[in-house]
């Protein structure tokens, strides 16, 4: 009951907000999250100083600063993303060279598209079906408030997107004729680090979610990155780029390295648009 009296009474009417006013809504929750409370800020400070361990004090402060703006402006836009219009979502993200995945679904092949938590990766996920001739497909853990991952789910899928219980993977490979297209988010911690692949990613020894290179061996699908990036405050781009379209000849590890270290340079070109937030070094070898 207080999760529906907190979406209808909160979540939608934020929803509905023009942009102008969202914006003065994370100018606010910024001021509240990094200078009031302080939201895991000593996770956020850890992550950065391990990561870029010749970084000034001043540059770990204005990163961390651009990140907390950021991940408020995250928060306004996913909540617009239950109300946002397709007009709107396509004015807001922008795929620069959707012809480079359709090119394998004009042909009846399968893809698998993988990315991580870096810029708006909701929105991104909201708009895939939009640009793509493949039937898209996101895998997705749910929420366990039913009420609010039936919402999520209806937000997330209304352009086209089918999302899949992370338990269903590999029976979403199977399913059906139709050329697909599987996203994935590979930048999590992995919750079992013995069944992870190892790299250095940041500075750092990271375990890597093994399952875009495990399925993409076994179904010999090509793998495609998605590099999302921020054009100003509430636009973005995406851009893809090709893997492998042989994965099944690839070495041990290297579609896995592959993927770490683009997204590595993403982060390192502009390191405020990462989930620094996230424990994600919490397992060692």
């Amino acid at each position: 009951m207080i999760t529906r009296i907190f979406y209808y009474f909160l979540i939608l009417p934020i929803s509905v907000l023009p942009y102008p006013l969202l914006y003065l809504l994370s100018d606010f929750l910024f001021l509240v999250m990094y200078r009031l409370i302080g939201y895991r800020k000593e996770v956020v400070y850890t992550n950065l100083k391990n990561s870029f361990p010749d970084k000034t004090e001043k540059e770990f402060i204005a990163i961390m600063s651009g990140f907390y703006r950021h991940l408020c402006d995250i928060i306004m836009e996913s909540i617009k993303g239950f109300t946002i219009s397709e007009k709107q979502l396509r004015k807001r993200l922008i795929i620069k060279n959707p012809e480079f995945s359709n090119y394998f679904a004009d042909k009846g092949q399968s893809i698998i598209f993988v990315g991580g938590h870096y810029n708006n990766w909701e929105i991104c996920a909201q708009a895939f079906s939009m640009y793509s001739n493949h039937k898209c497909i996101g895998i997705y853990k749910p929420l366990s408030n039913a009420f609010m991952n039936k919402k999520l789910y209806t937000s997330r899928s209304k352009f086209g997107m089918n999302l899949v219980s992370m338990k269903q993977t590999k029976k979403s490979f199977e399913d059906g004729t139709d050329a697909k297209a599987i996203v994935f988010g590979s930048d999590q911690n992995p919750s079992n680090p013995k069944r992870a692949h190892w790299v250095q990613f940041l500075n750092q020894d990271t375990g890597v979610l093994f399952g875009v290179e495990k399925y993409s061996k076994l179904y010999d699908w090509p793998v495609v990155f998605v590099s999302i990036s921020k054009v100003k405050r509430g636009h973005y781009e995406v851009e893809y780029s090709l893997i492998t379209d042989k994965p099944t000849e690839e070495p041990h590890g290297k579609i896995t390295e592959d993927f770490t270290k683009r997204l590595e340079q993403d982060i390192i070109n502009q390191p405020q648009y990462w989930l620094w937030s996230h424990k994600r070094w919490k397992h060692k070898r």
